[in-house]
């Protein structure tokens, strides 16, 4: 047996008998492939760092071994979709923001999730066990299964992401009002300096309009809600849009307004009238691209929602899979399905027809052709 299962034995004593079998099973694939994890311990460099150092469009793979550019196939040039709103035909100004097609980022925050942090506490007890009892193994899968993004959050509005889907979260135990994202671990990043950051790239491109999806919330009680609401309003001031009818490009620009806030708390919405409801996420809980494509399909069957919502075309792996996997990363796994999940986006279609698509969302911005496919769609609209 592998030296490292013993410190885990009393660990996994207080599990369940079935989480415990597949935990043995799985565990000596884990620390073979794992093994130089446990050599050197991870330092306090997030994966935003270790993406800097290599450069911005790496994908991230292996926990924080780098794959080589381009992996994904033919990005688009640094910057070329960085204004792409305000160079649509004057035809689609008039056109309401949910019946154009929007690229955006699932799990925007991942690029810098910390090497040191904690598992969340939304995770499953056994992730949570395995990670305080073997971080050396642990923590390096967890990381490169969590990572869905390597280009920073302005290199992502450059590459021309105009939906940012942001999972909220105060860290158990961590300081009153440092508030930071979450996927699986928790972000280095904080949540004001990043609004913050979002805000600066706005000034510099003050025809651009986006969609924030603040989530999840994980740890946030009313007085943590009121905090963040109180510094979302300071840093746009007056380029939130109120809530209302989904606006046109042309109206916000008459107005000055570059922000539609999206809040997945019911009663702060109905506190604030900045905010707008929870935007609906098509989440397919697939880790295969036929399987996910299916589920898109039958979404689409059903008839869209009647404003803003989001086709994630992002794969989900389980913790089984992980475990029966450790060879691979959601890297290595977005890789197998881009050309099928390609194709897929551009057979669509945005408009206010039942089984139109409005902002469709995906993995490894910047890696390949996704953004420019998804804004593309919108020429369709011009065709009739």
């Amino acid at each position: 047996m592998c030296g490292v299962h013993m410190p885990v034995i009393r660990a996994l004593g207080r599990l369940r008998q079935e989480d415990c079998r597949e935990v043995t099973a799985s565990l000596g694939s884990v620390c073979r492939s794992s093994a130089r994890a446990c050599l050197t311990r991870p330092g306090t460099e997030s994966a935003a760092q270790t993406t800097a150092s290599h450069g911005p469009r790496s994908c991230v793979s292996m926990a924080g071994q780098l794959s080589a550019p381009g992996i994904f196939g033919t990005p688009s040039g640094p910057g070329a979709n960085a204004d792409w709103m305000s160079g649509l035909s004057p035809g689609l100004w008039d056109i309401p923001l949910h019946q154009l097609s929007i690229p955006g980022s699932h799990d925007t925050m991942t690029y810098c999730l910390s090497r040191t942090s904690p598992v969340s506490h939304a995770q499953p007890r056994l992730l949570r066990v395995l990670s305080s009892a073997l971080p050396c193994v642990t923590r390096p899968v967890v990381l490169k299964w969590s990572v869905t993004q390597t280009l920073d959050v302005t290199g992502q509005l450059d590459a021309g992401v105009r939906y940012l889907d942001l999972r909220v979260a105060h860290v158990r135990g961590g300081p009153a009002h440092n508030l930071h994202f979450v996927h699986a671990v928790y972000t280095s990043a904080l949540v004001e300096d990043t609004l913050t950051e979002v805000c600066e790239w706005l000034e510099r491109h003050p025809r651009e309009a986006l969609v924030l999806a603040c989530r999840g919330f994980e740890g946030l009680g009313a007085e943590l809600h009121e905090y963040l609401l109180g510094c979302v309003r300071n840093i746009f001031g007056e380029l939130l849009c109120p809530r209302g009818e989904v606006p046109t490009l042309r109206q916000l620009w008459a107005r000055g307004q570059q922000v539609l806030l999206s809040y997945e708390d019911e009663g702060a919405v109905a506190r604030h009238p900045e905010l707008w409801p929870a935007i609906p996420y098509w989440w397919g809980d697939q880790v295969k691209a036929g399987a996910l494509i299916r589920y898109l399909d039958t979404m689409k069957s059903c008839g869209r929602p009647g404003g803003l919502f989001v086709a994630g075309t992002n794969l989900t792996e389980s913790l089984g899979y992980v475990l029966s996997h450790p060879a691979q990363s959601l890297a290595t796994l977005t890789l197998r399905a881009r050309p099928a999940l390609g194709a897929w986006v551009r057979e669509q279609r945005p408009g206010p027809a039942p089984a139109c698509t409005n902002i469709i969302a995906g993995d490894f911005i910047g890696a390949d052709s996704f953004v420019t496919d998804v804004i593309g769609l919108n020429q369709k609209l011009l065709r009739g």
